[in-house]
């Protein structure tokens, strides 16, 4: 029996038989990888609860041959306990693990930037400080850019000729300059684009500062930029709540 140990987060789970769920986890060394463990469903499962989605687990696995099996599981992060109970921030860290999921089709291949990016979101969800759509979008565009898709934003998609620019088109790549313009292209508000950039390099003081107006756009361009490469729709995108996070006022 071959054993190896890893820390991931827990993207989804799917029943198998009557009482075991396949995991599928997105891992520091191992990438995606898919385990069975067993009797979870169980009341008297030691660690069934800790398997749970968004859960940030160290877990033993030994090799099977079809699906590994996972013999122990530690919690290092609880960020599903905060998450849960709020609408907003659960179907965003739901878009996050899908995206994740869908980003890592080969299993067992390494995608350490792409683990940590989805750790660093989904701890920013759990702490509650940072708007929550905020953080999906800041999340999709670094996750396209470690795909190799990440929108042009400052310099034509095109010629690259320096901008900022007034169009914008999704299949074109992003920002496109008067010469390159093409046909259905949108013309965003300059400060959506300021907003893209500072969400991609995590300018956080000029994210926050943005407008409601300015954020609904340019989550429409994230996502539209995103299912356009993944050639399909994320199931639990339009589930998103796209909302001004409320702030506490002082009595």
């Amino acid at each position: 029996m071959s054993l190896y140990r890893d820390t991931g987060v827990v993207l989804r789970v799917h029943k198998l038989g009557e009482a075991d769920r396949i995991i599928t986890l997105l891992t520091r060394r191992h990438g995606k990888v898919r385990a069975v463990a067993k009797g979870v469903r169980r009341t008297t499962s030691r660690f069934g609860a800790r398997l749970e989605p968004f859960g940030h687990v160290d877990v033993q696995f030994y090799t099977g041959r079809t699906l590994d099996v996972i013999t122990q599981v530690q919690t290092v992060d609880a960020f599903a306990l905060p998450l849960v109970g709020d609408y907003q921030r659960y179907t965003a860290a739901s878009a996050i693990a899908e995206t994740a999921d869908r980003l890592t089709a080969e299993e067992g291949e390494p995608a350490v930037r792409l683990y940590l990016l989805v750790t660093g979101a989904l701890r920013a969800l759990a702490d509650g400080q940072r708007d929550a759509s905020l953080v999906l979008d800041a999340f999709l565009l670094r996750a396209m850019a470690f795909a190799g898709w990440a929108p042009a934003i400052t310099e034509c998609a095109r010629c690259g000729l320096p901008g900022p620019h007034t169009a914008f088109s999704v299949p074109a790549g992003g920002s496109l300059c008067g010469n390159c313009r093409a046909p259905g292209s949108v013309r965003p508000a300059p400060e959506v684009l300021v907003l893209l950039e500072a969400l991609l390099h995590g300018d956080w003081e000029i994210a926050e500062a943005s407008v409601q107006g300015a954020r609904r756009d340019a989550s429409g361009l994230v996502a539209a930029h995103l299912q356009w490469h993944l050639e399909r729709q994320l199931r639990s995108l339009p589930l998103v709540e796209r909302r001004p996070r409320e702030v506490a006022v002082k009595s």
